[in-house]
């Protein structure tokens, strides 16, 4: 032994089985495995529908004004200190008037919390309802982030299903079913990610119903809000505040196209002031003082991001996206091993239904986007990260010349793979 002393006996290094378990509902992890299958050879460029990022392409640039008012606020030697733990003041008061827009009622700064993008917010309510034995109610299929947070802070989560066939709406009685006494939320994401579904104003009321019944709040993940291009318009769940509770949780990744901004925001959007009695804004706020801080200059940017970006920038942007689904719906019926239940109405994806029987050497969705990629260089997330085995999710908000190049390959995929007609 080194100079004569005995090995050391090291305690760290021994597994962690919350974050074991949080890890197995990570698609980033996922999507990061298929970059590896990718032939480095291939000349063709990448073309990237497993996750949703558009800011890369230059169709989807953010507003000029949302870049303005960020060199601004960087500048202005004002935004270089700590903020409160709940967030700059003028960022959620920013936010409060912004929501207020679409509601019958007013939404206050108090009832707002600045978050470092809305994965954070998805952090801070999970660990906010974990107390002993409370369970959450997710959709399947998901934003698995859920799941991953929920794991990782003790909070048991159960599924109920989104419906194909009924335009992926949530499956109401299913979610009835599940409840017990130890039930304290549902979660709905609209427009939604993966399915790109929007619900209709009717379909929300009876959600907010069922969680009037259950005695349950509402988490309505509204990351994609006004992100619609389809014939139904966007309408939040904080419509429905007067029903059910709800948390309403948003950011300016989307509909501004600026994901590394990291910007978001929790609100409540409670006329009755449920919450606010049950003190879940103050947990908000006690669990946001002991985690991450989104940028202050970020934050004091918010104002004139929402103030001065004007309608043209979210028209153009809708257009982008509308014609981006159109060539993905169409494009899609092209392709014999994959089906597609509901044409995109909003959000930056579309879930669809793979055939294994038409295929051979195909042995499920992994093994379908794992060869896609070292075949085809085209990147598609496995409906299995999301809680769908053999389905595929697909974003299609990628600029339209390199989507539809990228679906031909996986059509030519297919193809190949294709099992002889008799």
């Amino acid at each position: 032994m080194e100079n004569g002393g005995e090995a050391a006996k090291w305690r760290f290094g021994a597994a962690n089985p919350a974050l074991d378990a949080a890890g197995r509902h990570n698609i980033r992890s996922l999507v990061h495995d298929l970059y590896d299958c990718l032939d480095k050879t291939d000349p063709r460029h990448v073309v990237p529908l497993g996750h949703g990022d558009p800011s890369v392409f230059a169709c989807f640039r953010t507003a000029a004004a949302a870049e303005e008012a960020v060199v601004a606020a960087a500048l202005s030697g004002k935004h270089n200190n700590y903020a409160r733990a709940a967030g700059v003041e003028e960022a959620r008061s920013a936010v409060a008037a912004y929501l207020s827009r679409d509601l019958p009622y007013e939404v206050t700064a108090a009832d707002v919390v600045i978050t470092s993008g809305c994965n954070h917010a998805i952090e801070v309510m999970m660990t906010v309802l974990a107390a002993p034995g409370a369970n959450v109610l997710l959709p399947r299929p998901g934003f698995p982030m859920y799941e991953s947070r929920a794991a990782l802070c003790g909070l048991e989560f159960r599924h109920f299903d989104l419906l194909p066939d009924k335009g992926w709406e949530v499956d109401l009685p299913g979610v009835e079913a599940l409840a017990d006494e130890n039930t304290v939320a549902m979660v709905i994401v609209n427009p939604n990610n993966p399915c790109g579904c929007v619900y209709s104003y009717d379909h929300l009321a009876k959600i907010a119903e069922t969680a009037r019944k259950l005695g349950i709040l509402v988490i309505s993940d509204e990351v994609y809000g006004h992100c619609v291009f389809g014939s139904k318009p966007f309408v939040p769940m904080g419509v429905f505040g007067a029903t059910a509770p709800v948390v309403t949780m948003g950011g300016i990744s989307k509909r501004w196209m600026v994901p590394g901004w990291r910007l978001g925001w929790i609100a409540a959007t409670d006329p009755k002031g449920i919450l606010k009695n049950k003190k879940i804004i103050e947990a908000v706020i006690g669990y946001r003082a002991i985690s991450v801080d989104p940028a202050t200059f970020v934050q004091g940017a918010l104002p004139q991001i929402i103030a001065n970006t004007d309608k043209a920038f979210f028209e153009n942007a809708m257009n982008v996206l509308r014609e981006a689904a159109e060539i993905c719906y169409q494009k899609l019926k092209e392709i014999e091993c994959v089906t597609c239940p509901h044409k995109p109405e909003g959000s930056m994806f579309v879930m669809v239904k793979l055939d294994l029987s038409c295929l051979d050497g195909i042995h499920d969705d992994v093994d379908f986007c794992s060869k896609v990629a070292s075949e085809e260089s085209v990147l598609i997330c496995p409906g299995s990260g999301l809680g769908m085995k053999n389905w595929l999710r697909i974003t299609f908000a990628v600029d339209p010349t390199l989507l539809e190049d990228g679906l031909e390959r996986v059509k030519s995929f297919c193809k190949r793979y294709g099992k002889p007609r008799r």
